[in-house]
């Protein structure tokens, strides 16, 4: 049974904004249907032309793109209440691919309606360009880090994201998150060797930093490992949910 957006389990965690019945209304009668996707699975492919757009309700992915040498580039990692497609809704194509790690449960949504969202709810519409607009910040700080930081500050830096966006989306508990991304993931996203990602997060978790292991992510010590990473670590924001 498809899940109403008024039901929806996300809005109750704190890291979404509430929505008013006019704008809960807007979203519902957007929604298309729910999508199930099995691991492995590709959700958007670079250079497709996909017509519909995605919520994540469940599950986890990853955001990459192909490079010419046959390696890639990790631009993200997807959680719990990420919104994917805009990119060739608005561009005509994706210019990086989705592919999920985990089972996952999405909701659909036809990308020929966002005109329609722009004209009937600027609301609505307004949060998706706040989407966007905060998906271009992370990135640029995702940049500035893998191109100016060593090693140890890169892991350090990508743990932190990662342990925030799996607290942000409630899949939190005792301080562990669960955590099915590879190091090879990790290191792809960081711009490191596996094998120089692999004797890193070994350091940190000597140093009573952090563990990645078992796929599971336990933050030690989060002073140190911010102090570690060398910049201030912009703290997650309340954020629409689509």
């Amino acid at each position: 049974m498809q899940i109403p957006c008024r039901t929806c389990p996300l809005r109750a965690l704190p890291t979404f904004q509430s929505l008013s019945p006019e704008e809960l209304a807007v979203t519902e009668k957007l929604k298309r249907g729910e999508l199930r996707v099995e691991a492995g699975m590709p959700i958007l492919s670079e250079g497709s032309n996909s017509p519909q757009l995605f919520t994540v309700l469940e599950g986890q992915a990853l955001r990459f793109k192909s490079l010419e040498n046959g390696e890639r580039q990790v631009l993200g990692f997807v959680f719990p209440g990420d919104f994917i497609g805009l990119q060739a809704a608005v561009m005509a194509e994706m210019e990086h691919s989705v592919t999920a790690v985990t089972p996952m449960l999405l909701c659909v949504f036809d990308r020929g309606d966002l005109v329609r969202l722009y004209q009937d709810s600027p609301t609505r519409a307004f949060d998706l360009t706040w989407i966007a607009a905060e998906e271009e910040s992370m990135l640029a700080e995702a940049l500035a880090t893998v191109g100016q930081q060593g090693a140890r500050a890169r892991v350090a830096w990508g743990l932190l994201r990662l342990m925030d966006r799996a607290e942000t989306a409630g899949l939190v508990r005792d301080g562990v998150a669960p955590m099915p991304f590879r190091q090879h993931d990790l290191a792809d996203a960081l711009g490191l060797s596996v094998v120089h990602t692999n004797k890193t997060l070994a350091s940190l978790r000597a140093d009573g930093l952090a563990t990645l292991r078992d796929r599971t992510l336990t933050i030690h010590d989060r002073p140190r490992l911010e102090r570690l990473v060398g910049t201030t670590m912009r703290r997650a924001r309340t954020r629409p949910l689509i």
